[in-house]
């Protein structure tokens, strides 16, 4: 049977192609946009009419029908990484949560320690030889594909077709649905002064020939604003973006100094405008590959001058981040931070930064703690941290003593908190 006969066998309808599903199944959804709207849309309408479904994913975009505490027993969401969508069920209690290493939940997968028996994800048009671009999410959904019972591909034709190790072939698929709908966008964020000073301490610690991982946030996207000026940058990241795009555009990334991947941006999943997923459609410049191999240190760490740019919400006189939680209420989760924090580390002439601002609510509280309050989640130890950036300062930690450090972070703290953060530490016997 020919590529296009086996298409037309297996094109079906949402509400056919959810009938696939067994109750107890778990249900693979790519990161972001890679989810598919058209079956998570259909899913939610019939949910009712599951038992102990569970549907596993890094980062929900939409806030779909299944989000609903009354019907969790039927259909529940299970997060490798809480974002809008999913943190208020993840706090209440009725979002399940799975902690985990991005790099390594496609080796999860394949063990079998998540399961994974049915796969929906948003995919390109088939090719001539009769394969689909995941291009948008191919993160774990690769491994999830080796596995699964079932492979539900949501074809459209505003999916980019990309490069690199994010293709499914016909034969691996069990159903098709077609859909038409416009992608979901994420702009870039709103800069205010302080994300402009934290960015500009990091722009001026980056050089030249340089390989970027850019995390997710506002002050990430801080960084990449103030690097248009640099030269021959380099992109080895989880998230590709629109400020990546920027770079590109303006000159700043080339890619020509990589030494891991030469002359290529890699990334495992797409966040951005309609310009951005157009920008990486078949672009010889761009790979997209699963985050077991964008995101493992060793490999990443063969980037000379890898530069980790990566968010938190607090921060320890040690220098322990808590990323992913405010006290013991889950927040987002660990992603790929402690992953490019370590294979920054690696890196010949590597830069691993933590960017956060000195405080929140309108400066009444300061996110350099003397300890992190109890039931934080830690996402990067203590061992691993590098540099902390805040709107005061740069601490540099990596191979100082536990006083030197208290000194550090005291520094870079907001002048109010200065104070009782010093006599804290004198408590706790660091100064």
């Amino acid at each position: 049977m020919s590529a296009q006969a086996s298409y037309n066998s297996k094109r079906t309808t949402a509400d056919e192609a959810i009938r696939l599903v067994r109750n107890g199944d778990s249900i693979i959804v790519p990161t972001g946009v890679g989810e598919p709207p058209t079956l998570l849309t259909a899913l939610s309408e019939h949910r009712r009419d599951f038992q102990g479904v569970k549907v596993l994913q890094i980062l929900a975009v939409r806030k779909y029908g299944y989000f609903d505490p009354e019907t969790a027993e039927n259909v529940q969401h299970s997060a490798l990484f809480f974002g809008p969508a999913s943190r208020p069920g993840g706090q209440a209690g009725w979002v399940d949560y799975i902690p985990n290493y991005f790099s390594e939940i496609p080796v999860m997968i394949r063990q079998g320690l998540i399961a994974a028996d049915v796969v929906f994800a948003i995919a390109s048009p088939m090719d001539a030889h009769g394969y689909f671009s995941i291009s948008l999410g191919t993160d774990y959904t690769m491994a999830a594909i080796s596995r699964a019972r079932v492979v539900v591909l949501e074809v459209n034709p505003h999916v980019p077709f990309a490069n690199g190790n994010c293709h499914i072939h016909i034969s691996k698929v069990t159903a098709l649905v077609e859909s038409d709908e416009a992608l979901a966008e994420v702009g870039m964020p709103v800069i205010g002064p302080v994300q402009q000073a934290i960015g500009s301490y990091v722009a001026d610690l980056i050089e030249d020939g340089s390989t970027l991982q850019i995390g997710y946030g506002g002050i990430p996207d801080a960084v990449v604003m103030q690097l248009s000026k640099k030269k021959n940058l380099g992109i080895h990241s989880e998230m590709i973006g629109d400020g990546i795009l920027s770079l590109v555009e303006c000159g700043a990334v080339d890619c020509s100094k990589k030494t891991y991947l030469h002359g290529k941006i890699v990334g495992t999943f797409v966040l951005g405008s309609r310009k951005l997923y157009q920008f990486i459609d078949r672009n010889p410049m761009v790979e997209m590959h699963p985050s077991d191999f964008t995101n493992d240190p060793y490999l990443a760490g063969q980037n000379n001058k890898l530069a980790a740019i990566n968010a938190t919400l607090q921060v320890d006189l040690l220098g322990q981040c808590g990323s992913e939680s405010l006290a013991s209420l889950p927040y987002s989760g660990t992603g790929g931070q402690s992953d490019f924090v370590r294979a920054a580390n690696r890196s010949e002439g590597g830069k691993a930064f933590i960017v956060v601002p000195a405080t929140a609510k309108n400066d009444t509280i300061s996110r350099i703690s003397a300890t992190l309050p109890e039931g934080t989640h830690i996402s990067t130890s203590k061992n691993d941290v590098n540099y902390v950036v805040t709107e005061f300062g740069v601490a540099q930690l990596r191979g100082k003593s536990a006083r030197q450090r208290a000194r550090e972070m005291i520094a870079i703290a907001h002048p109010d908190f200065r104070g009782e953060l010093t006599l804290a530490a004198k408590k706790m016997g660091l100064l």
